[in-house]
């Protein structure tokens, strides 16, 4: 985890290694990283010339649902198989229907299961409710300023656009299933007199598309909205319900028939169809938390006269790291930075 204080800042191009998870900034001094500006986790949540709102997408809290749902479907059909089974073998000495409706039916069980289910519900809750109770983070490029409410009610954290702390990290998620690739953007705000940073930790499908991610924030504030590409009248929001069925279209017109049946449609029924869908569609649709009158103050359009510029060290810097994209290298090459060769083959894949 990337501390919580900072002595001194980091600079673009640091890298980092601890305890397996490896870690490369890439502000401050947020220079150009090469990679195309595309957000794939749905992060911008309004945006206009003076300011980008980013906070969690629909699809995180899809997923979240439909994790939990297929868990305990998951346990209960389980249950109900080795129910059977254990009365199979004990056909004998108890009839198999009464032998298998004590097993499957019986109370500490269920009461096992429950607990299991209410104890994913809080903590599903409790990810739904910071949502509403965290307004997002505003990013004003005429400013180049950064504000944070950690919470509401909380004194907001403003930081010059140019010290906001961002890293990716790549490491490895072990569970008791599998060992996979964990990549992940990290966005933090520092505290001026304490030195302390609050992080927004953005979770990624791989460091490429975690720098993009990063690449489209950089991307808006050094050049406003026209460096972003333009959102398509049609395109569906992960975690949607129109997203689900298109996926699901998809599936079967690439697929076999078996394979749909068993890779797609049994599934997305034992981990709940289209219902982690409508409830992410009820976290996402319940009133946000707003921003207080301070930080509305300072969202207000400034006259062009009074937008603060980039620094004379960024401009040579991302001059420079230009020139180095213009001869064939990409950013780790220009920071020399080695990312261990694990992760270094799930990019070329990619």
């Amino acid at each position: 985890m990337s501390k919580d204080t900072y002595e001194r800042l980091p600079h673009a191009g640091d890298f980092e290694k601890e305890s397996g998870v490896e870690r490369v900034y890439l502000s401050p001094r947020p220079v150009p990283t090469g990679m195309p500006p595309i957000s794939t986790r749905q992060l911008h949540r309004y945006i206009n010339e003076t300011y980008l709102d980013i906070s969690i997408g629909q699809g995180n809290f899809e997923f979240l649902a439909r994790t939990g749902i297929g868990s305990i479907n998951f346990i209960i059909t389980l249950l109900f198989f080795f129910s059977g089974f254990a009365s199979y073998l004990r056909r004998n000495a108890e009839p198999f229907l009464s032998g298998w409706s004590n097993f499957f039916f019986n109370p500490v069980l269920w009461l096992i299961i429950a607990a299991i289910a209410t104890t994913y519900l809080y903590y599903f809750t409790q990810a739904a409710r910071q949502v509403s109770i965290h307004p997002p983070i505003r990013f004003n490029r005429q400013r180049r300023e950064v504000v944070f409410v950690p919470k509401k009610g909380d004194t907001p954290l403003y930081a010059q656009w140019e010290d906001v702390i961002s890293c990716v990290s790549a490491g490895t998620h072990i569970n008791q299933y599998a060992a996979t690739p964990d990549y992940k953007l990290m966005i933090g705000l520092r505290d001026a007199k304490s030195g302390n940073v609050l992080w927004s930790v953005i979770p990624s499908g791989n460091l490429s598309l975690a720098i993009s991610e990063w690449e489209a924030i950089r991307a808006y504030m050094e050049d406003g909205t026209s460096a972003l590409p333009t959102d398509e009248p049609d395109e569906l929001e992960e975690g949607t319900v129109e997203f689900f069925h298109l996926s699901r279209r998809s599936y079967r017109a690439n697929y076999s028939f078996v394979r749909y049946v068993w890779g797609f449609l049994t599934i997305q029924f034992f981990s709940g169809w289209t219902l982690p869908c409508y409830i992410s569609g009820w976290v996402n649709n319940r009133t946000k938390a707003g921003f207080p009158k301070e930080v509305q103050k300072w969202s207000q359009p400034l006259p062009t006269e009074q937008h603060a510029m980039p620094s004379e060290e960024l401009l040579r810097e991302s001059t420079e790291i230009r020139k180095a994209f213009a001869k064939g290298q990409n950013m780790l090459d220009y920071f020399k930075v080695k990312f261990a060769e694990t992760t270094q083959k799930s990019e070329s894949a990619t």
